[in-house]
């Protein structure tokens, strides 16, 4: 009885250990991104738009214009095969005027609103870390997973009205945070790349103070952090590779 049990209890140990060793994975990784190289890019974005007289929704006899215009440099370093750190710098400002519109709910309730102009510019610095992973042995496509570390601010001003009768508010705000973005990278050639990267996990806090007409102040405090797939979160770029 007492070997019968004894053979029982080496037979319960031994079977994880059979099974591991039969079912082990063994990934095999390929340089991706070798050691040495400095990778490079920049994104750049311009919109604008001119309304006359146009009309969405509630809202009609709309005047105005706006733009926007977005700067990103990066630069980053790999100190080891498929490992790499740098830092991104990114410059944002925004300005919109509207001339005169009408809010129209119904034929009984209808609002005029004009003469309102509002301009800001953000600042951010940025530090990055990447692990990069080849599919299979292929060094055309791989994946990456990005740490971000983020910290930078803005102003802006808004004001509404025409001569005594103007109302401002001048605002500046600091940021910080911090957030997970994996993404995919295809190589065109030796030197180039298209990648695209979505954020899904992160932590954001914002002070903002605003000043309305030099007398009043209020301040706003707020943190958020996120956990999905933003979709409207997705970058794309061009990134070079020396």
């Amino acid at each position: 009885m007492k070997y019968k049990i004894l053979a029982l209890l080496l037979l319960v140990v031994g079977l994880p250990a059979m099974g591991q060793e039969q079912f082990e994975r063994k990934l095999e990784q390929v340089s991706f991104v070798p050691k040495g190289a400095w990778i490079s890019g920049v994104s750049v974005g311009y919109s604008q738009t001119d309304q006359d007289n146009y009309q969405f929704l509630f809202l009609e006899k709309l005047t105005g214009d706006s733009y926007s215009f977005k700067l990103s440099p990066t630069v980053m370093f790999c100190f080891k095969d498929n490992l790499t750190a740098g830092g991104r710098f990114s410059y944002n400002r925004q300005r919109m005027r509207l001339n005169s519109a009408d809010i129209v709910v119904d034929s009984d309730l209808e609002t005029r609103l004009g003469d309102i102009y509002s301009v800001s510019h953000d600042y951010l610095g940025m530090g990055l870390f990447r692990v990069y992973t080849s599919l299979g042995r292929s060094t055309r496509f791989g994946l990456f997973n990005e740490i971000q570390l983020q910290m930078g601010g803005g102003q802006g001003k808004v004001y509404s009205g025409v001569g005594k009768e103007i109302s401002g508010t001048y605002s500046t705000n600091f940021q910080m945070g911090i957030g997970l973005a994996p993404g995919m990278s295809m190589f065109l050639n030796n030197y180039c790349a298209i990648e695209c990267n979505v954020g899904v996990l992160g932590f954001k806090y914002v002070y903002s103070r605003d000043v309305t007409d030099q007398i009043y102040e209020a301040s706003l405090k707020r943190k958020s952090a996120i956990f999905n797939v933003d979709l409207f979160s997705i970058t794309f770029g061009v990134m070079f590779y020396i």
